[in-house]
Parts: structure tokens; sequence; C-alpha cells
């Protein structure tokens, strides 16, 4: 009764002192911000509508480039890649780990028994006589069992604050799955543009190799007519040799692209070779999000794993504060001894130990004010570090859209001057095939098409990757991706008969 009555004044006054849980709780670091992005240039509010298509347009964005195998590439991405499956299991590391220190909540309990012959020296004055051996004996059979026990009471919150970093941290690493997989799209999708583009590149090379050989066939016909000389016979046999030998390198960038593409869908390269070289038209430009208002970029995971390291990095705060305050532990010990089978269950062989024990900081050398002071700064450095990578983010959102807005003017020039180099090369032939104009005014003019050409399908892809710049700049395309369990076929239930019935 007298253990009872204490056990329950110590519990009770445990559970008053645990609601003190020092170090500082969390404050969102409040961040002033614009309500809207500077070069999203809106005339006039957005309708409901059109907010609505946004939204749906970051969620999955790309599916607004009306490219069905792109769309295609990106569910095979999300299910295979192997670097997202990686941070698939940090997380649930993250979450074993925080479950473990959660254990530090309960009492830790172990049992145990043994049994066996011992030996004692006799060569020590006045040895006292052991325990059921009255003729002190050096020898002595002694068969025991028992369990023990410790139970830490969270009195000043260092195991609450440990739990709350170690779940900020789970936070952090869900967010860093996010951004990987941000990431992870960006660089499918860049690749399928430029793989289309490269194609766009081939195409054009191989009608620049068609007119180089029609080239040479007009000039061998002009100087079998005694129009033409050997110099232009041989200035458009070089330049259609020119043209075939810049088609080749165009084709080995097909192939490293399908490789790339293959093993960010988590397949052996080459695996898609047969169905990526198909060649397909461009990609559709989607059109500029019909509003735009800051508020998006709660959507990056970067600033959202900013902010959760923040929060983590206070936490730990805590922790190193409570080490400042005394620790109270409740060790229990159950441990009979005896010297035979029948003796064992006794109440002469009981042995057991309870204790309320205290423990305070005096004097360590100022190791754990130093701590202290460690996670205060690196609390600070945190907080700093979510701020610079708001500021990151909102450059690259403005830097995204700038180059969207500038690049529709760009390319629309290079297509202008490509249809009028064109035109300047048709004429250049026709001329030359009259006798009016030398050949080198028709090699300029082609040079200058292919030349005009190629910068055109060039401009194409940066209005393609201006616009994949903007959707991952602005954090889009994470949600609706749930975590992949992908974890190892091993069951604790197997492998242990005894966590069946207790959760160790």
């Amino acid at each position: 009764m007298k253990v009872r009555r204490r056990l329950g004044l110590f519990m009770a006054s445990s559970m008053l002192l645990s609601a003190c849980t020092v170090g500082p709780n969390y404050q969102p670091d409040r961040m002033k911000v614009p309500a809207q992005f500077k070069e999203a240039a809106e005339e006039h509010p957005a309708t409901p509508e059109e907010i609505a298509h946004t939204t749906q347009e970051m969620t999955e964005w790309w599916a607004s480039f009306n490219d069905p195998m792109l769309t295609s590439l990106v569910k095979q991405a999300i299910e295979g890649n192997f670097d997202l499956q990686i941070a698939g299991q940090r997380i649930l590391a993250e979450r074993a780990i925080r479950d473990r220190s959660a254990s530090q909540w309960y009492p830790q309990m172990d049992a145990n028994m043994g049994g066996g012959d011992v030996r004692y020296s006799l060569n020590i004055d006045n040895w006292p006589i052991r325990p059921g051996n009255p003729q002190n004996r050096p020898e002595a059979s002694m068969l025991t069992y028992g369990a023990m026990a410790t139970w830490e009471m969270d009195v000043f919150g260092r195991i609450r604050r440990d739990v709350e970093a170690h779940e900020r941290a789970v936070e952090a690493s869900i967010e860093g799955r996010r951004a990987l997989l941000m990431t992870l799209l960006s660089e499918l999708a860049s690749d399928y543009m430029l793989l289309r583009v490269t194609q766009l590149q081939i195409h054009i090379a191989t009608d620049n190799i068609r007119v180089a050989k029609d080239a040479v066939d007009l000039t061998n016909k002009l100087y079998l007519e005694g129009v033409g000389n050997t110099l232009q016979i041989a200035q458009a046999q070089a330049e259609l040799d020119s043209q075939i030998a810049a088609r080749e390198p165009l084709k080995t960038r097909v192939s490293q692209i399908t490789h790339a593409i293959a093993v960010l869908l988590g397949k052996m390269p080459g695996e898609l070779e047969d169905q990526l070289k198909v060649v397909r038209p461009l990609p559709t430009v989607p059109a500029f999000p019909a509003t735009m208002p800051s508020i998006v970029m709660a959507n990056r995971p970067d600033i959202r794993m900013a902010e959760r390291k923040y929060a983590l990095a206070t936490a730990q705060i805590g922790v190193a504060v409570a080490n400042l305050y005394p620790h109270f532990v409740i060790p229990l010990t159950f441990n009979p001894n005896a010297s035979a089978m029948y003796q064992l269950f006794q109440v002469n062989a009981m042995s057991w130990q309870f204790l309320m024990m205290a423990s305070l900081p005096l004097m360590h050398g100022g190791k754990m004010t130093a701590e202290v002071r460690a996670a205060q700064a690196s609390a600070e450095a945190a907080r700093l570090e979510y701020r610079q990578t708001v500021l990151t983010g909102f450059k690259e959102v403005e830097d995204a859209m700038a180059a969207w807005h500038d690049d529709i003017e760009y390319a629309e020039q290079l297509h202008k001057a490509a249809e009028d180099s064109a035109t300047a090369s048709e004429r250049a032939r026709k001329l030359y095939s009259a006798g009016l104009v030398g050949f080198l005014e028709v090699l300029t003019t082609e040079r200058t098409t292919l030349n005009a050409q190629n910068q055109e399908a060039l401009a194409k892809l940066e209005r393609l990757r201006d616009a994949v710049n903007l959707y991952t700049a602005l954090g889009a395309g994470w949600k609706g991706v749930p975590l992949t369990n992908t974890t190892l076929p091993v069951s604790l239930e197997t492998q242990n008969v005894l966590a069946r019935a207790f959760k160790q």
C-alpha cells in the first residue's frame, strides 16, 4: 500500500509537471510578399472559370501541351523513376525514426533468465557468508530470472520536443520528394521537347540535303551546256557533303535523348528507342495562365521544405534547453535468485528494486549551454534560408514570365526571317539557272536559309521550355501524386513471434 501511494503521488506530480514544455514554440516567419507578380501583367481580374482552369492546369500541367506521348511518359516516370522511389523510402525511414523517438514516452522493459555454476574467491578478508551457502563454500549453483524496466517521465518536454523535431523532419522529407518530383517532370519534359525539336532539325537538314543535291545536278547540267564551270561543280558538291555531315550529330543527339528519357522512366537505355524515334509534331505551346496571384508560391516544395526545416530547428532548441533541467526516471528491477529450481519462486528468493530517480546537471564545462546557443544559431540560419528560398522562388517565376513574353516576339521574328530566307534562296536558284547570278549567291542564300530555319526551330524549343520553366517555378505538378510505399517483403510478425504480442 505504501508503494502504491508513493507511485500514485509521483505519477500525479509528473502529470502536473508534464504540461511544462521548455524551449520556444514554433512561430511561422511572416515575410511580406507582393500580391501579384510584376511580369504577370494581368489586365483584368480573373473570372472564377479562369481560376478553376488555372488550378487544373497547375495540377497536370503536362497535359496543356496536348501531346499524348508526353502525358504517357510522365505517368511512367512517376511510377518507375528510381530516384523518386528512393525519396519515398527516405520518408518511410524518417517516419520510423520519429516512432523510435516517440517510444521514449513508454516504459522500456526487458526480460532475462539464466543459470549455472559460480565460484567465489576466498582470498578476501572478511568476505561475507553468501546467502544460501552457510558452509561458505567457494562454489555455488545459481538460477535466476526476472525483468528490468525504466520509464522516463517527460516533465520538461525533452521527449516531446524530440518527437516534434522528427515530425518536422518527416514533413521536410515529404516536401523534398515533391521537389524531386517537380525536377524529374521538368527534366523529362525538357528532354522530350529537345527530342522533338532535334527531329525537326533533322527534317530541315534532310530538306537542305535535297536542295544541295538539286544544286549539284543543276551545276552539272549547266556545265554540260557550256554555261557552268568545274569550280561551281566543286562548290556544289562541297556544300552537299557539308549538309550530309551536319545531319549526323543530330542523329546522335536523338539517340542520347532517348537514352536519357528511358533512364528517367526507370528503364534500360534504348528500351523506348523504337517509340521515341517515331517523328511526331511539336507539342503545342499552352496559353499563359489566366490568373497568377503570388499565393501560388505556397505550392513550391522547396519553400515548404525550408519552412519545415525552420520548424525542425526551432524544436531542437527545446531539446537542448530541456537538457538543462532535471531528468526523472523510474527504474524497476525484479530478479529472483536461487540455487535450486524449487527455490526460485519462494519468498526468500525474491529480489526487486523500485526507485524514483532524479538527475540534475550541475557542471559540464559549458557544454549544455553551448548546445543551446548552437541550436539557436541553427534555427536562425534556417529562418534566413527560408527567406532566401522565397526570394529565389519569386526571382525564378519573374524570370520565367519575362522569358515567356519576350520569346513570343523573338520566335515570330525568326519565323519571318526563315520564310524570307527561303524565298531568297528559291529566287537565287532560278536566277542562277538563267545565268543571271553566280553560284556564290546561291550558296550564300542557302546557308542563310539553313541558319534561319535552325534558329526558328531553337526558338520553338525555347517557347516550349519557357512554359515548362514557368510551371516548375510556380511549384506545379506534385499535387495528386501520392507516396508509393515500396517496402521490402519482410513481415515483422514472421520474424519474431513476440512482435505479435508486444510492441517492440
